[in-house]
């Protein structure tokens, strides 16, 4: 059995997580994961769902502020003795004294092709900039921000029409077996990690919220992007009778045409036409400020929408 010590924080771990948990020739040892944090409106303390799955199982679980500081931690990890630590989107940076623990290696799962995107919202840039396809990368973990030598590497086209929250889960659904054969075949001496090329580095800086307010001045396929790229978290908006509302889904249609910027150009079953310098926009879907999410068609007849009115 390898021992590992699994590091990681958010949802999208879970499935990586409980399949090396399951796995014969994995042995869980400890987690490690950020600390209980105030969320929503209450602000009240929720814990990581990574802590919420090592209580369930009975699994030793560690939430260090700061992993690089807590030497106390760094001891009890070294007291389990551990083969590997494995890292997916833990989001604290390890230090040398902390990789240095595990007998093999680190090994991290990146949502990107690596060199590309590096840093901390992969998924969500890579949609954004419209690729056609990603993928995911098992590396070796150093000290720099995810430029280690590559293990193993998957490819994942990216549809026209895919979301955030769909290739969220395509990756997560992904990511278990990768892991678990890099973490046997470097045991084994199968596997030669590759250096990352110096060309075409590219980095997937966290998304502000001023990004998330929708330009019309832009082109329907870069709004359809940004729609995509950032589907409920935390969603592409823009402003009509002076009251956010949030884009759900859309579809670009007609690239050839030019027009004014924002403008209501039809309203059918499918949904708003909204004009842009560089093509028309098909709003499906829309979250309205204080209501549910729904079709742009009954929100469009609710509030009163008519062909020529603008959004801003």
């Amino acid at each position: 059995m390898i021992k590992v010590v699994f590091f990681a924080t958010p949802k999208i771990a879970l499935k990586s997580l409980d399949y090396l948990v399951n796995s014969d020739k994995i042995e869980i040892v400890a987690i490690v994961t950020q600390p209980d944090k105030p969320t929503g409106r209450g602000h009240k303390i929720s814990s990581p769902p990574i802590k919420k799955y090592a209580l369930e199982h009975g699994i030793k679980v560690f939430q260090p502020v700061s992993i690089k500081k807590d030497f106390e931690i760094q001891k009890k990890l070294k007291d389990l003795t551990p083969d590997f630590f494995v890292t997916f989107a833990f989001g604290q940076i390890l230090s040398k004294e902390v990789l240095d623990i595990p007998k093999y290696a680190t090994i991290n799962l990146h949502a990107s092709l690596l060199p590309l995107y590096r840093g901390a919202n992969p998924i969500q840039r890579a949609i954004i900039n419209g690729d056609k396809k990603t993928g995911i990368c098992t590396m070796l973990t150093e000290e720099g921000l995810d430029c280690g030598a590559i293990c193993l590497r998957d490819e994942i086209e990216i549809t026209e029409n895919m979301n955030y929250e769909e290739l969220f889960e395509l990756i997560s659904a992904k990511s278990p077996e990768l892991i678990e054969v890099t973490l046997l075949n470097i045991r084994s001496g199968a596997i030669i990690p590759t250096e990352q090329c110096c060309e075409n580095v590219s980095y997937a800086h966290k998304i502000k919220k001023e990004e998330s307010q929708i330009d019309w001045s832009k082109s329907a396929r870069e709004i359809h992007n940004l729609v995509r790229g950032l589907y409920k978290s935390p969603s592409a908006h823009c402003f009509f009778n002076e009251k956010t509302v949030k884009i759900m889904e859309t579809r670009v249609i007609k690239e050839d045409f030019k027009g004014e910027a924002g403008e209501v150009l039809s309203i059918t079953k499918e949904g708003m036409e909204i004009a842009t310098i560089k093509g028309i926009l098909l709003i499906v879907n829309v979250k309205p400020e204080g209501k549910a999410e729904m079709s742009s068609r009954d929100w469009s007849n609710g509030a009163k929408i008519s062909v020529g009115d603008k959004f801003l």
